[in-house]
């Protein structure tokens, strides 16, 4: 394995293709600002000391367990894939997919792959591919693609190994998923011998903080209201925020104001518990950033 180089900035590596959108989306959402240099793939980035590369989700994970790139985003399915030594240290939770096994509806024997005649099995994960089959006791041959895997089947291939984020594009192609072989999301990985050196080791922690703040915001919102001087307590009890609420006096000591991050999902069902508990003149933002 190759040692990292000797280099004082710190090289990213950002995906293309499917991930692309909302990695770069999290970037900017964080003002972290990217600017095309004279190749497309090698953007200048606004974080000082940061040198930036646009690969393959795959090529990232080489390049980081080779240690010619420091740190990138790449699928946690390409990185069991290639038994890469990397550490992870975000989840983003961007791009979740289920990487599954799936055959023609006509093939399966209550809903379960023939045992009793040899398959073939088509996917662009070799690795992850032949354990499945090893770990089924099937009798079957690996068969590599290269990208479209669905459409092996019938005719190629008798099942395939493929992710998915739906299943409308298997269920187009008239494929049942028989087996969940690992859940993926595109995740920010480093080469963990980066983490001897501190200097770099506080540029990674860093840029966590600041796409966890995004992350964090996406999840919540800011719910502000007013309350009575009596009904303080109630309102208080019945909002789930980070901490504790802001609450500061109103005008003419008449009441309190209260401020808190709640989260998106609670939404619905709080706004009328609020009002039911006294709570007026209710204001709901969006937030940029959190952080803790």
């Amino acid at each position: 394995m190759a040692p990292i180089l000797d280099d004082t900035k710190l090289r990213l590596a950002l995906p293309k293709g499917r991930m692309q959108d909302g990695v770069f989306q999290l970037l900017k959402d964080a003002s972290i600002t990217l600017r095309a240099g004279e190749r497309s793939y090698r953007p200048v980035i606004s974080l000082p000391d940061v040198d930036v590369k646009i690969l393959k989700p795959q090529n990232i994970v080489e390049m980081l367990d080779a240690g010619s790139r420091d740190i990138g985003f790449a699928g946690a399915d390409w990185v069991e894939e290639l038994d890469a030594d990397l550490v992870e240290v975000l989840d983003t939770g961007l791009d979740p997919v289920r990487l599954v096994a799936a055959a023609p509806v006509d093939l399966l024997r209550d809903g379960a792959l023939p045992t009793d005649q040899p398959l073939v099995v088509a996917s662009e994960y070799a690795r992850l591919t032949r354990r499945w089959i090893a770990d089924r006791g099937l009798d079957a041959t690996f068969l590599k693609s290269f990208g479209a895997t669905e459409v092996f089947p019938p005719e190629d291939a008798d099942c395939i190994i493929d992710n998915t984020a739906t299943g409308s594009t298997l269920r187009s192609n008239n494929l049942a998923i028989v087996d969940d072989l690992m859940t993926s999301s595109t995740r920010l990985y480093v080469n963990p011998r980066l983490l001897d050196d501190a200097g770099r080791r506080a540029q990674v922690d860093d840029l966590v903080m600041l796409l966890k703040s995004v992350l964090e915001s996406r999840r919540r919102v800011m719910v502000e209201l007013n309350v009575p001087r009596d009904r303080l307590a109630e309102v208080v009890a019945i909002l789930p925020c980070m901490r504790e609420p802001t609450v500061s006096t109103l005008n003419g000591d008449s009441g309190f104001a209260v401020k808190a991050a709640v989260p998106r999902d609670q939404l619905a069902a709080l706004i009328p518990r609020i009002k039911g508990q006294g709570g007026t003149d209710i204001v709901v933002t969006a937030l940029s950033q959190i952080v803790p």
